[in-house]
């Protein structure tokens, strides 16, 4: 079965950066588009990222445009959110999630994770 496990959540000031990490099992990031998704408490999940590296292309949430960089490590098949200059409304459950595709822009997911909890002081 096809598992993802977020991890790297943690309480932090404002400011300062976490690096969040996806790593999976039974699937190659390299034929999947990756995305990070979030949850804060009270409000719907939106997606703050999505990648395809075997595409190039890369999609941002327009408030995490210039502060969140998605990257991976092919070796360890595992894919980073680094999350920069947080801030309180940074605060949520942070997922991710892989779809067998190339288009960044999707909305539904075929694996998802559990989530790990960010949460942004001010």
């Amino acid at each position: 079965d096809v598992q993802l496990q977020a991890s790297g959540g943690g309480l932090v000031q404002a400011g300062e950066s976490l690096r969040l990490s996806c790593a999976a099992s039974e699937i190659n990031f390299e034929d999947y588009a990756i995305g990070w998704f979030r949850q804060a408490p009270g409000k719907e999940r939106e997606k703050v990222g999505c990648v395809s590296f075997s595409a190039g292309v890369t999609y941002y949430l327009d408030s995490a445009k210039g502060r969140f960089i998605i990257s991976r490590d092919k070796e360890k098949n595992t894919v980073w959110l680094v999350t920069n200059k947080l801030k309180p409304e940074d605060t949520a459950v942070y997922y991710c999630a892989a779809a067998a595709s190339t288009s960044v822009l999707l909305r539904e997911m075929d694996y998802w994770g559990k989530g790990t909890l960010v949460t942004v002081s001010s």
